[in-house]
């Protein structure tokens, strides 16, 4: 600590010399690398604060974390993650250090302790936290697995740097107050009130066309707002996409060969040494077999509603007589020819109850099932014997040995529910059996014990089996697009890109404002490599194709703009209407002449309004909408006055003050302070961070270096 005081003491003549030797250092590497890239600047990935975000560490953090996600989510949303939560991390640990702030002994070790108290490893026979259990864990880490203990080092940086921020974010609070004096104010925008009368001139009262708006007046406004307008660099293209979709003579091959597969045809047997008949999908008795053998989707055993059908071709497909065949006919990206199998009558719900016995394998298995598929079978078989003795029995053999927690507590039932919601094995018995029925039905979730214990209504099912072809481009079609993409490539070189695309029918799509580290294409989807091309390579102009999914774009590249203000252009749609509306207020101001309230309706050919109980705090006027302005005004208006003529956010207004109704005098104003202390509270914990992140100096060289 004495030395640490002595630093603090000193620190005008520190910062000094570590400014000269900084100096000298970046002089003399200047001199060393004038023309050759900086193999630093190739490996760091950003700087936050002064501290560097290098490509290693970093790319090791964005492949932990593709673990973890599992291929949820995308590789760039993936880089975004650990590229915020890296600046998170130097933004609040450069605050840290000018505080001097660590994390004791004792601190790490209560968050060990909240953070493990639930993790049996860690507990004694009490159910207590045992440090003891974690310290020997540890060293068994330490000593059998140095990646492990590795894993561990980065949890504790992890959790000791969460419990950082917290006692950062307590600190700020903790500095926070709600006075007297701001409780009073606080009570006053509560309950101070005003009843006003008012009129309102709307801004739509004069015609949009009568009012233009200059682009020199919208460059002029936006140096005055510079803050509103800084913008990224960024870059806009357009692009002619050519998908490889099949052609018309495409589905008619498709259709054509399924046609063929309806009747029977002779093939010659080489083991008959002779020509046999094989049975089409028509006649063939064996539909599971033919199905599977000529579709691009397997066949469905299932019993389904007209509901379940392809709304396209339900009913034909329903209304055919078993045996019948309806098709062929598109759904979605299939052409499809379907065979009414079978037809039955099948229950509109059905309620049960059953015992479920997982095994090892079985989709609702945890780490205590140690049954094999064999026994478990054995065992429910047993308690099948069990139930069918005495079925009172049931809800307790469910309580005793079913693993379906989320019937249990109702003695395994599931109550009244339609066909096919269950699994189909279980949807089958309870549905294709009969009330009363007992029996054991294997799922993937395991044995069930199950029992019938009602049936309502009555609907027709069908059975159908479908030959489904994908609808996709032949060789032919694909080498036709590859051709054309290269015509409409070689084509607008040099040329009018739109000219060209016009006249060969194409469809130009332009995208403006992309920025160096986007990575969705409007319409195309994720194309990183063309983003790094348009912004590091190409020049306006120029044109490049890409490959896409199914396909190919040509894109030109149309302009380059860099980080800055924003163009008039560009920011017109956001401006105009402010300067459309400004210009609007003065021409209603410099037309109204009458000086009171009913002299301005009149005038205006409009109505006296009145407004109600209106508060600071809630700035709405009845009829109006949110008008803060104006109600500022009323509040500076004494009981009987009017105001001249305000802008507003919807109209230009005219307001006289009927009554004010001072909010009550109160002994103390604490409950109020406490209110205003608990607000500012509440900023900390939503804004501090974004407020340090905006104040911070970030350099983010994530697409220089080719990370993203």
């Amino acid at each position: 600590m004495a030395v640490l005081n002595k630093i603090r003491q000193r620190t005008f003549f520190l910062i000094i010399i570590i400014a000269l030797a900084l100096f000298a250092f970046v002089l003399d590497g200047v001199i060393q690398n004038i023309g050759t890239p900086s193999v630093k600047a190739q490996n760091t990935i950003g700087v936050v604060n002064g501290r560097d975000i290098t490509r290693d560490d970093f790319l090791q953090k964005v492949e932990a974390t593709q673990r973890q996600a599992g291929g949820s989510i995308s590789s760039n949303q993936i880089i975004n993650m650990v590229w915020e939560q890296e600046v998170r991390n130097a933004v609040m640990e450069s605050q840290f250090e000018k505080l001097g702030m660590t994390v004791e002994k004792d601190q790490m070790r209560d968050a060990l302790k909240m953070a493990l108290a639930g993790s049996p490893e860690f507990l004694n026979e009490a159910g207590m936290f045992d440090e003891y259990k974690l310290n020997e864990y540890i060293a068994n880490l330490k000593e059998l697995s140095p990646e492990g203990y590795q894993s561990w080092i980065d949890y504790e940086k992890s959790l000791a740097a969460n419990v950082l921020q917290q006692n950062y974010f307590n600190m700020v609070k903790a500095g926070l107050m709600g006075t007297l004096a701001e409780g009073e104010l606080e009570h006053k925008l509560e309950g101070d009130k005003v009843d006003i009368k008012f009129v309102q001139i709307p801004y739509t009262s004069v015609d949009d066309s009568s009012v233009p708006v200059s682009k020199s007046e919208v460059t002029d406004y936006i140096k005055k707002h510079k803050k509103q307008f800084e913008v990224d660099a960024s870059v806009n293209i357009k692009y002619v996409e050519f998908r490889e979709l099949p052609s018309a003579e495409d589905e008619n091959i498709i259709k054509e060969e399924l046609r063929g597969l309806l009747n029977d045809k002779q093939e010659y047997n080489e083991s008959l040494k002779a020509a046999e008949v094989v049975p089409g999908f028509l006649k063939t008795t064996n539909n599971e077999e033919f199905i599977n053998s000529n579709s691009d989707i397997k066949f469905d055993n299932r019993f389904v509603y007209k509901s379940s059908l392809a709304p396209i071709a339900a009913d034909s497909i329903y209304n055919l007589k078993e045996g019948g065949v309806y098709g062929p006919y598109k759904d979605n990206d299939y052409y499809k020819i379907s065979k009414l199998i079978a037809v039955k009558q099948v229950p509109d719900s059905a309620k049960v109850r059953h015992i479920l016995i997982p095994f090892l394998g079985s989709a609702s298995a945890d780490a205590n099932v140690t049954r094999t598929e064999e026994q478990a079978k054995v065992f429910a078989d047993s308690l099948l014997g069990i139930v069918k003795k005495d079925r009172s029995k049931f809800a307790e053999l469910v309580s005793q040995h079913s693993s379906d927690i989320g019937s249990i507590e109702n003695g395994g039932e599931y109550d009244w529910h339609p066909y096919n919601t269950m699994v189909p094995e279980f949807n089958d018995f309870e549905f294709h059996g009969k009330t009363g029925d007992l029996g054991v039905v294997k799922t993937v979730f395991g044995f069930h014990i199950m029992e019938v214990l009602g049936q309502k209504g009555q609907s027709k099912v069908v059975q159908v089996g479908t030959i489904a072809r994908r609808v996709e481009p032949s060789d032919e079609t694909v080498d036709n697009i590859f051709r054309n993409a290269s015509s409409f490539e070689i084509a607008v070189d040099g040329k009018d890109f739109d000219a060209v695309a016009s006249r060969n029918n194409y469809i130009v799509r332009p995208v403006n404002g992309i920025k160096e580290l986007d990575d969705n294409i409007p319409g195309i989807g994720s194309q990183r490599a063309m983003v790094r091309w348009a912004f590091n390579e190409a020049k306006i102009g120029e044109v490049k194709r890409f490959s896409i999914p199914n396909g190919y774009a040509i894109v030109q590249m149309v302009a380059k703009r860099d980080a800055g203000l924003m163009e008039a252009d560009d920011a017109s749609a956001t401006v105009s209407p402010i300067i459309r509306k400004e210009k609007k207020a003065e021409i209603i101001k410099n037309r109204v002449k009458a000086t009171n309230i009913d002299a301005v309706a009149s005038a205006e050919n409009t109505t006296v309004k009145t407004a109600t109980g209106i508060t600071m705090k809630n700035p709405n006027l009845t009829g109006a909408g949110r008008e803060p302005l104006v109600v500022g005004t009323a509040f500076g208006l004494k009981e009987g006055q009017t105001s001249k003529l305000i802008a507003g956010d919807l109209g230009v207004y005219m307001v006289q003050v009927t009554k004010v109704e001072p909010a009550p005098k109160l002994d103390n104003y604490q409950a109020s302070a406490n209110r205003v202390e608990q607000q500012k509270a509440n900023v900390v914990s939503s804004r501090l961070y974004e407020a340090l992140k905006a104040a911070a100096d970030i350099e983010d060289n994530r697409a220089k270096t080719q990370v993203q």
